[in-house]
């Protein structure tokens, strides 16, 4: 038989005949879904925004086009403290922002992003995934329509920005300060008034005085919101937001109707946006840390003992106060605890317990 002719005719039999059929037939139409992301933080904001808009494309691009996402940044739909409300209504699919904006609305939502003297990133990472936190999560969220996921983490953030000297308690009486979630109940305690500000916000009303302090994130972060033009002070460590964990929240029931595979690409997509934001934040924190002190004069400080101890007292008034509020928040609180106690151990004698002897002999210091 001629060579040439038997591979051209070859594959003619059944086998040839329905793949040159398959081959022939009209491709069929992919159906699509719409995705609508409200954020809470502003576009193309270094760190925080930037996270949110990398999470939306990977939805859309992880789904091959079958979810087709839209993103709005803070203010462009509605406004950043608007966003759960317009998920939880259904009037968008998603949010992306930090769950302890709403605590107003149940004071276990805090849990959900940082609390005072909380979880690390390692630790509220091994809390959801491992030790009964996403349960409680989803137990919370379902009393709104909400199904959440991890989608981001800052790490250990700094203590803040002061325009004077913390040297005791007593220095934050007075103090307006923009600090959000149950570390401004802390703050409150201790005689400062928090106020609650989106971080589009924060710089105008830290320059004109409307605001003696705040908080944001850390120095990569903080680097680009210039707040060193109003504050010279830099305090750390935050007691306030150890590990903060940001958060996908969609709309349950438009959730629930997505197909399986869509459902777990989602979840997927959170978790490397969860990965790929706290290394970016321990890439670039101490880079940052350095040009703010080098190029523009920042005064880097450590809260005293005394402060801290103060934080703690406080602390654990308002936890005492939040236990009361449900059933579910003491759930979750003790949870909560029992993660900080398990896991909190074997990072010490693991991950700090290293750490601290490596720098120790290597010399690395602050």
């Amino acid at each position: 038989m001629d060579r040439r002719k038997f591979i051209k005719t070859a594959g003619l039999g059944a086998g040839g005949v329905v793949a040159a059929s398959a081959l022939a037939a009209p491709a069929i139409a992919q159906s699509t879904t719409d995705m609508v992301i409200v954020s809470t933080w502003p576009r193309d904001m270094p760190g925080l925004g930037v996270s949110a808009q990398r999470l939306a494309a990977r939805i859309e691009a992880l789904t091959e086009g079958r979810i087709k996402v839209q993103y709005f940044a803070a203010g462009e739909r509605v406004g950043a403290f608007d966003a759960f409300d317009e998920v939880a209504s259904g009037n968008a699919q998603a949010y992306i922002g930090a769950d302890y904006y709403w605590k107003g609305k149940h004071p276990a939502w805090a849990y959900f992003t940082a609390v005072p003297f909380g979880l690390t990133y390692a630790e509220i990472d091994a809390w959801i995934k491992v030790g009964g936190g996403q349960q409680l999560w989803d137990e919370l969220a379902d009393g709104f329509g909400v199904k959440n996921f991890n989608a981001g983490n800052t790490g250990v953030q700094m203590g803040g920005w002061f325009n004077k000297e913390i040297e005791t308690a007593d220095d934050l009486k007075g103090l307006k300060m923009r600090i959000p979630g149950l570390g401004g109940d802390v703050m409150a305690k201790l005689g400062a008034s928090p106020v609650a500000l989106p971080g589009g916000q924060i710089y105008e009303n830290l320059v004109s005085g409307a605001v003696d302090a705040t908080e944001w994130v850390g120095p990569w972060n903080d680097y680009f919101m210039k707040f060193y033009e109003a504050a010279k002070y830099y305090y750390y460590p935050g007691m306030h937001e150890p590990g903060a964990m940001l958060a996908l929240g969609c709309n349950k029931a438009w959730f629930s109707k997505l197909s399986k595979i869509d459902q777990m690409i989602i979840e997927a997509a959170c978790n490397e946006e969860n990965a790929v934001s706290m290394a970016e934040a321990n890439g670039n924190n101490g880079a940052y840390l350095d040009k703010l002190i080098n190029e523009h004069g920042v005064v880097l400080k450590q809260f005293s003992d005394e402060v801290y101890d103060a934080f703690g007292d406080a602390s654990a008034a308002v936890f005492e106060e939040t236990i009361q509020h449900s059933d579910l928040a003491r759930r979750v609180h003790e949870s909560f605890v029992k993660a900080r106690s398990e896991v909190g151990r074997w990072m010490l004698l693991a991950d700090t317990g290293y750490t601290v002897q490596r720098n120790r002999v290597l010399g690395i210091k602050v």
